[in-house]
């Protein structure tokens, strides 16, 4: 996603996962079939995944779209999972910015109960009850 920052360095994972920002070309890797396997995604056409790309991109690094690849699977690269990286700037505890090393004092997930198991082996616990109201 653009950004005025500099760009952040993709991650390698222990098993060669690569964790990165959402690409333009993600749609076509697999982004919006993802994506539905959470919650109702429609297909969104070239040119409507580009308008909501943009939209996403104009709110800057406190809100991020991270995708995961796996680097051998060249030359589609197909997208294994995807994240949000959302920082709510707050007056407690310092008012950190990106996670441990910048100062973050919590990182939140949300998953299917299919998840937890996995999640868990990550260092997740589940912690209180997630609530929503959808319109």
């Amino acid at each position: 996603m653009a950004s005025a920052s500099p760009e952040p360095a993709a991650t390698e994972t222990g098993d060669s996962v690569k964790i990165r920002r959402l690409e333009i070309a993600d749609r076509e890797r697999g982004f919006l079939p993802l994506l539905s396997q959470l919650s109702s995604c429609p297909d969104l056409t070239e040119s409507e995944f580009a308008a909501c790309f943009a939209n996403l991109a104009a709110l800057g690094d406190d809100h991020v779209i991270l995708v995961a690849e796996d680097p051998a699977a060249a030359p589609e690269r197909r997208i294994l999972s995807t994240g949000c990286l959302f920082v709510e700037r707050k007056f407690l505890r310092g008012g950190g910015k990106t996670a441990k090393d910048a100062g973050c004092y919590k990182v939140i997930l949300d998953c299917t109960p299919e998840l937890r198991a996995y999640y868990a082996k990550c260092g997740f616990v589940e912690k209180g009850v997630q609530m929503a109201v959808y319109f």
